[in-house]
């Protein structure tokens, strides 16, 4: 991979323990940056640290804890000398019909999928901009085509579109912006949808023609490693087999 990217950069990527976290730090420490790695399983997250070598720091964080976001920054400056990527990809997907049954999970798709990704960014973001950075927003499909029984998640993912073009104006030349919206994509993210009869058919649906976790790592990894004259903004990466 040809780039004018320097390869002792470091990426901090949330939510590192499994699915598009974890290949994103593979990809990443495997074109040449350091990653500390951030998500709550700190037993995971280790075993992945392990692996990737001295390129890998693991830090459990909860992205709903500023505390300990900030404590996490803390390390990452002190061991790493700082963040030049910010990957925001902590997050959840309860889908379900919109009913009072489900308010717990729009709360919690709110505070970790849109007010995490806020809180990671401006915890990092001096680090970010000391000689300048990449914010990567992981969003959705669902960022741009709600559906029925998405109402909730698609608001979150909305959310981040939207915060994300803002900072884009907000910060540009200095840190820059990129959302990545994929469609299906093969991780553990319909295990933890909470409606019974909405996760069957989810993980039915995805089963299908979901790409993996490692196409979107991939399309991340070439994202920041771009010459800083040019920004690819928004990528949208559906399965092939995906109508919408």
């Amino acid at each position: 991979m040809t780039t004018d990217q320097n390869p002792s950069r470091v990426a901090v990527i949330t939510g590192a323990s499994s699915g598009i976290g974890e290949a994103t730090a593979r990809a990443l420490v495997a074109a040449g940056l350091r990653v500390a790695l951030l998500a709550r399983r700190a037993d995971r997250l280790q075993a992945i640290a392990g692996e990737l070598g001295d390129a890998a720091i693991a830090i459990e964080a909860d992205v709903t804890d500023r505390d300990a976001l900030v404590a996490a920054a803390a390390r990452v400056q002190d061991e790493l000398g700082g963040a030049d990527v910010l990957v925001n990809n902590a997050g959840v997907m309860l889908l379900g019909p919109f009913s009072s049954e489900q308010r717990a999970d729009y709360r919690q798709m709110v505070e970790v999928n849109l007010l995490g990704a806020i809180t990671a960014t401006e915890v990092f973001l001096d680090q970010l901009r000391d000689g300048g950075g990449d914010l990567v927003n992981i969003s959705s499909v669902a960022g741009r085509t709600a559906r029925a029984g998405n109402a909730g998640y698609a608001a979150t993912k909305w959310g981040v579109n939207g915060w994300s073009e803002g900072l884009r104006q907000e910060l540009m030349p200095d840190v820059r912006v990129i959302v990545v919206e994929p469609g299906a994509v093969a991780t553990e993210l319909t295990d933890h949808i909470t409606h019974e009869a909405t996760k069957e058919a989810t993980q039915d649906y995805v089963r299908d023609l979901a790409i993996t976790a490692g196409d979107i790592a991939e399309v991340i990894a070439f994202a920041v490693t771009r010459p800083r004259r040019m920004t690819l903004n928004e990528i949208l990466v559906r399965p092939t087999a995906q109508e919408r």
